[in-house]
């Protein structure tokens, strides 16, 4: 038996397969310290409000609706309507319940999106999906039906006091060309926790438009929900852009639901891909999001209870790394929003690949940081350098696993000397 080309690219073992795998291990072994899949915090306070509001949907009626009937291939109507009188009353955007459209989850979107703008063309040529500022979401990196779809950019590193840095786009080295089918960045970044500042965001915007390209923008950490973001950032969206959202990061990853907000013809253009591809968007999501946009509860969770859940997580995470590794030996991104810490050391003598092979004996699963770097021209010795954690685990669990961390680099350097 053999498989096709299609087959033949999407059955191999890929970074985002490894991980899911880490993550699902992780799951059945409760010995093993989970840093490194994208699972959203169980916010207390959330789960006591999705159970009541869930109690609340099925004394209605509204639960077994959700479950018996099929929405349309945009996605459940009048949560679609509800949702684009939220963004419209609340951002001032000029938008209407034809703007928006519903996906099985944004890693679908991305796939629609992805090979929607790039690949192979009618005319033989063929378009690019440019990332301006690697690193980047390792899962887009084989979401697309032809090799070689992806271009990135290296960013500018910027020192910053206290062991931080940050990375920004270097703008004097962005390749867009008349390859380039799109331009793609989230914000906040999975898996650095950067947030790009509103200039570069906008400076983005007006490159896509002068080469009459769409700018996709993956917000789902960002504003207005879930609120992951600590740091002074605007949204933005015009008819050439393409924002996608999520209700994972609200606490909901096992709804499988992304929302993209887009011009009516990209939505028409979704609207066919699912109803092709998947019939409908699921039920349950936009349901349970409906319920928290009557009860005026979407944005206000968002601001009271989840974004200070996470801020004071990741500032106990940063506590508890410099308990044990010094900034000679670590060095932190910026932590601006989502729900990782991204992780540098500089002067590792092993690559974190075989890093995270001495966590994962020991029991500690992060991802190493070459996954991160999805189309980059040239080798780069830093992307052998970085590590993703995630801080969201209970602070005996990040500290277990930071003191293994911790033990592991400098068994390394004695190693080196050795």
């Amino acid at each position: 038996m053999s498989f096709s080309l299609f087959g033949e690219k999407f059955t191999r073992h890929t970074g985002i397969a490894r991980l899911m795998e880490d993550m699902g291990e992780g799951l059945r072994n409760p010995n093993t310290v989970m840093l490194g899949g994208g699972n959203p915090a169980q916010i207390p306070a959330m789960n006591d409000y999705f159970h009541q509001l869930l109690f609340q949907m099925q004394q209605e009626g509204k639960l077994t609706e959700a479950l018996c009937n099929y929405d349309g291939p945009r996605g459940k109507a009048i949560f679609l309507d509800a949702l684009a009188t939220l963004l419209r009353k609340e951002l001032g955007w000029p938008i209407t319940a034809k703007n928006l459209a519903l996906t099985n989850g944004s890693q679908s979107a991305f796939f629609y999106l992805f090979n929607l703008y790039a690949g192979r063309r009618a005319d033989g040529t063929m378009k690019h999906v440019l990332f301006p500022l690697a690193p980047e979401y390792l899962g887009y990196a084989d979401a697309g039906l032809d090799e070689d779809l992806f271009v990135s950019a290296r960013p500018n590193i910027e020192r910053l006091p206290e062991g931080q840095f940050k990375y920004h786009v270097d703008f004097d080295r962005l390749p867009v060309t008349q390859e380039t089918g799109l331009i793609c960045v989230s914000r906040p970044t999975n898996p650095t926790g950067n947030v790009i500042t509103d200039e570069e965001l906008l400076r983005l915007d007006r490159l896509a438009q002068q080469h009459h390209i769409p700018l996709l923008i993956d917000n789902a950490y960002g504003l207005p929900f879930p609120g992951i973001i600590f740091s002074e950032a605007r949204p933005l969206w015009n008819p050439n852009i393409i924002l996608c959202m999520s209700l994972s990061k609200l606490g909901l990853p096992g709804s499988r639901c992304g929302i993209i907000l887009a011009d009516e013809k990209v939505i028409n253009a979704i609207s066919n891909m699912n109803g092709i591809i998947s019939l409908a968007p699921g039920s349950i999501g936009p349901a349970i999001a409906m319920g928290m946009i009557q009860r005026g509860d979407l944005l206000r969770l968002s601001e009271t209870v989840i974004k200070p859940f996470y801020r004071q997580r990741v500032q106990e995470a940063i506590t508890i790394i410099r308990r044990y590794l010094p900034e000679e030996r670590c060095l932190i991104h910026k932590p601006e929003g989502a729900i990782f810490l991204w992780l540098w050391f500089q002067d590792l003598p092993i690559t974190t690949e075989a890093l995270y092979q001495r966590l994962k004996q020991r029991g500690v699963l992060m991802v190493p940081g070459h996954f991160f770097f999805p189309g980059l021209a040239q080798e780069w010795p830093h992307t052998h350098q970085c590590m993703r954690m995630n801080y969201v685990p209970d602070n005996e669990k990040i500290e277990q696993g930071v003191k293994i961390l911790a033990e592991e680099i400098e068994r390394a350097h004695s190693d080196n000397l050795a």
